[in-house]
């Protein structure tokens, strides 16, 4: 459950160490973003020379979440951070980084971000 002005570790290698939630495309007014949702960041955080650059807007995917999940068995699933993976573009699923650092949530690949999934050390 992550909303405005949360700030975000970056779980890829585009350079980004912290993102800062600015907004939910295409969802209007909704509060809260969840694990699986593509949301619009501000790169707060970056390594010199990076993919990415300090003060960029870019699309991201949620990939971890404090919040707890509840999953359709019953179950539930929550990480140790909030955490983000950057997108390579506006409308695609496709992440700018060619490695995924961490777990990541398996409604990830359940809501279509199957490079990712495939990157990923290990998924939950």
């Amino acid at each position: 459950m992550i909303q405005l002005r949360t700030i975000l570790a970056v779980a890829d290698n585009t350079g980004g160490k912290k993102a800062y939630m600015i907004g939910m495309p295409k969802k209007g007014n909704r509060r809260y973003a969840y694990v699986g949702e593509i949301i619009h960041v501000v790169v707060k955080e970056a390594i010199p020379f990076a993919q990415v650059k300090e003060g960029e807007v870019l699309p991201a995917v949620i990939v971890r979440t404090k919040k707890e999940t509840r999953r359709s068995d019953g179950s539930y699933i929550r990480f140790d951070e909030n955490a983000c993976v950057i997108l390579a573009a506006k409308d695609t699923k496709d992440p700018k980084g060619t490695r995924i650092f961490g777990p990541i949530a398996k409604e990830i690949k359940d809501a279509g971000f199957a490079k990712i999934a495939s990157l990923a050390e290990e998924i939950y």
